[in-house]
This record gives structure tokens, sequence and C-alpha cells, in this order.
């Protein structure tokens, strides 16, 4: 059985919208692309080497996906700086979730029509799934229990608005921690495993308090007047 292994630059604030170039995601007028690089540091790119540093398909987003395929194949396989990505990406299978019509015409891709299909996927023999960004396929792997693995680097900076990680319609549920470490520029690398649903809050939080004041509160929330 394939494992799926996520990972995503993030802002300190949640961001992870355009942080490959000024020109990568300028959706919703999105202006600070390229973030990543003002912060860039050994320890990420050595992340970045133990993600695709074995055999791996890729699985992404329809957008994702076409940010990838205006790039990557038409990069020089003997540029220094990208040949070798270049070539990997390439050559490895390119799954796209999208339930729509997307132009698949980079080598070796392939839709996928829904969550079931990426389930049934992993279901079979081949290398692991890897994710790099895909903003909306986080919140509906985690709901149905399919990321093995979620690497997150934290850039210590905050970019305020932009596509969120976590974004409206995330379901609740516990992760577990299973390495961290910061880079010498102040990235956090940190690793997660999923652990299950969220418990019920109300065992574990204190009762409310009795009194005039915070049942006036309480009723003030309830007619949306608080």
């Amino acid at each position: 059985m394939r494992k799926i292994h996520a990972a995503a630059f993030v802002s300190l604030d949640g961001v992870i919208q355009g942080p490959g170039g000024v020109q990568e995601d300028t959706t919703g007028g999105f202006a600070s692309g390229g973030w990543v690089f003002g912060l860039w540091d050994p320890a990420v790119g050595e992340e970045i080497d133990r993600l695709f540093g074995r055999d791996y398909d890729l699985l992404l987003g329809r957008r994702t996906y076409d940010i990838f395929a205006g790039y990557w194949p038409y990069v020089d396989p003997d540029d220094p700086n990208g040949g070798d990505m270049a070539r990997a990406f390439s050559a490895c299978r390119k799954y796209v979730l999208s339930r729509g019509n997307p132009q698949l015409d980079w080598a070796n891709s392939e839709q996928l029509g829904s969550i079931d299909a990426v389930a049934a996927l992993k279901q079979t023999e081949g290398p692991d799934l890897v994710i790099q960004g895909s903003s909306t396929l986080y919140p509906q792997l985690l709901a149905a229990g399919l990321i093995d693995r979620l690497t997150l680097m934290i850039f210590p900076l905050v970019l305020g608005p932009g596509k969120r990680l976590f974004g409206d319609g995330t379901a609740p549920g516990l992760l577990a921690l299973v390495e961290s470490r910061a880079s010498v520029q102040g990235t956090l690398i940190v690793t997660f495993e999923q652990r299950g649903p969220l418990p019920s809050m109300a065992e574990a939080s204190p009762p409310p308090m009795d009194s005039a004041r915070e049942a006036a509160r309480q009723e003030a929330m309830a007619r949306g007047e608080w």
C-alpha cells in the first residue's frame, strides 16, 4: 500500500499562496509571491531533498498542476539549479485530483475524479505519493484520513491576505508531532501524523460560570449581538 506524504511552505499566519515566484499565483490580488527565497537556508533545502530523495509519484490539485506544468517541463535538464528536479518530475506519475476537465498534456499525467479514487490509488502497488502545495487537497485528505505524514516548513513572516493551509470547511482532528527542528533563519520544520478525531471539549473544559453577567453574554452571543 502506498503512503501519502504532504508538505507545504507556510507563513506564520497560515498562508501558503505563491511561495515560489512573484507570478506563481496572484489570484485575489496576492502581491507577496516568492516569499520563501528571502529566508531560504540549508535546512529547508535538506528537507526538500529528503522529501524528493526517493521514488515517488506526485498528487496535485489542478491549480498546482498547472503551475508545475507551465514551469518544470521547460527547465533545461542540464541546468545545475533545477535540472535534476525537472527530470524527476517529468519521469514520475502525476495524479491530478479534479472534477473538471483539466488539460493534462504533461507526460505521465492522470486525472483522479474524487477522494475515493485517491483512497483506491493508495491501495495499489507503487511509490509513495507526495503533495507539494495544492491548498485545496489538505482539508479533504485529512478529513478522509488519507495523509500519512504532513510536513510544514513554517517561515517566520506574516503575509496577511492569501490562500490558507486550512481554510473554511476543514474538519476537526488531532495530529501527533513526530519530528521538529528549527533552521538558522528561524523556519520551523515540523512533521505530523494523523492521530484521530477531536475529542469532546466539553469533558475537558471547566464548567461555565453561573453568573448573571455570563448569562447575559451567552444570550447576546446567541442573538449574534456579541
